[in-house]
């Protein structure tokens, strides 16, 4: 089905989509008739109580917008906490795992139980979630499969851990949903991308200079590029994530940082043919060209820079462990032996076979293996084992 085919949302989601929609034109007309597009996109993912995130609509799954890895298959649950489980041995009996945007909880579950069976359960399991919805849904999820005395070590965070700790921390799918600024070069200049109001009060594009701290990322950029922008280039770049990701490590003495999302190195993401940059938006599986359409019922989101998710590790004081595609991550962390131990717990064909296929769309060039990419960090910790199979540090 075309996106444009999709059937018009439910006459309350229509309402919810107006409140919002008025929200932001209001922030808007008190900035003096436009935001800068990272605003916008914060707004309409995490408007309390209104934003995609911050609302009760159901994200996940068949039934949602996207399915990410954990919810296509708990192989992928799996293979992370085997890639995982050694730093967390090593960072000792008060270790902590980190999950930041634990999504339905289908990832915590499966992580939790294969690091129980593997002997390596972390003294707290962290969820980093700032949505309260969210939040009730995995609380749900968790208390009702896990074990008692594997729930009793889960907590949600309002806040990173900001006192001292040690342990791993791990996102799927987060960074791609950062609010993030969008530029245009024109003339020579570096203009950020802004949303102001048509005469109807519809969201449409606007450009003004942008701040030293955009163009200088921009400008950066550009050097380690095979040339310039050209005129009226497009994109997106996440001048904050070095702060981001500082903050959100808080107080992490020793440990690792694994991190999985859609995206490309540096040279790959600002391709010239990709001129009007990553952005785009979903809802029902289809993906959405026009991102200003129905605010708090759509996601929005942009690829990931991974050589600049590579800086912002190493600046925090880390050092850099691998970078690969998914595939190649998950076929070097037992793959084969998670998909053969999950197919002998089961005397159902239909249930091995569907096992199988869920390696498939894993790991498929044509499905997640190659589109998604993970990247790993350590201080303290040994994490460069999980990048053994396919590195692709050279192209960073």
């Amino acid at each position: 089905m075309a996106a444009s085919t999709l059937p018009a949302p439910s006459a309350d989601a229509q309402v919810h989509s107006a409140h919002l929609r008025q929200v932001i034109q209001e922030t808007v007309i008190a900035a003096g008739g436009r935001i800068p597009f990272w605003k916008f996109m914060e707004l309409a993912l995490y408007a309390p109580g209104l934003g995609y995130y911050s609302a009760g609509a159901h994200k996940f799954g068949p039934g949602g917008d996207f399915t990410t890895a954990p919810e296509r298959s708990p192989l992928f649950s799996a293979c992370v906490a085997d890639a995982l489980a050694p730093a967390l041995r090593q960072a000792g009996k008060g270790a902590v795992f980190m999950e930041l945007g634990g999504g339905s909880g289908a990832f915590a579950e499966a992580c939790l139980e294969t690091l129980q069976a593997n002997g390596v359960l972390p003294a707290r399991y962290a969820l980093l979630e700032p949505s309260a919805d969210l939040r009730q849904r995995q609380r749900e999820r968790l208390q009702a499969r896990l074990a008692p005395e594997l729930f009793a070590r889960v907590e949600w965070l309002d806040a990173p851990i900001a006192e001292p700790w040690d342990g791993v921390l791990f996102a799927n799918e987060v960074i791609d949903a950062l609010p993030t600024p969008r530029f245009v070069v024109r003339g020579g200049e570096v203009l950020e991308e802004c949303v102001a109001l048509d005469g109807e009060g519809r969201f449409v594009r606007a450009e003004e200079p942008a701040d030293p701290l955009l163009s200088a990322a921009v400008r950066r950029i550009e050097a380690q590029l095979p040339e310039p922008f050209a005129d009226g280039y497009r994109s997106e770049v996440l001048a904050q994530l070095p702060y981001w990701l500082q903050a959100v490590v808080g107080g992490l003495r020793n440990g690792a940082l694994l991190l999985i999302d859609y995206g490309y190195a540096r040279r790959e993401y600002y391709l010239p043919e990709r001129r009007d940059g990553t952005l785009r938006a979903f809802r029902q599986h289809h993906l959405i060209d026009d991102v200003f359409a129905w605010p708090g019922l759509q996601d929005i989101t942009a690829s990931v820079d991974f050589t600049a998710l590579a800086e912002a590790g190493v600046g925090a004081g880390f050092e850099f462990s691998g970078y690969c595609s998914q595939a190649s991550f998950l076929l070097g962390n037992r793959l084969q032996d998670n998909l053969l131990a999950m197919e002998t717990q089961t005397a159902d064909d239909a249930a091995r076979h569907n096992l199988r296929q869920q390696a498939k769309v894993l790991t498929l060039p044509s499905e997640m293996g190659e589109r998604f990419q993970a990247i790993g960090f350590q201080r303290g910790v040994e994490l460069d084992a999980a990048f053994l199979v396919g590195d692709l540090s050279h192209r960073l």
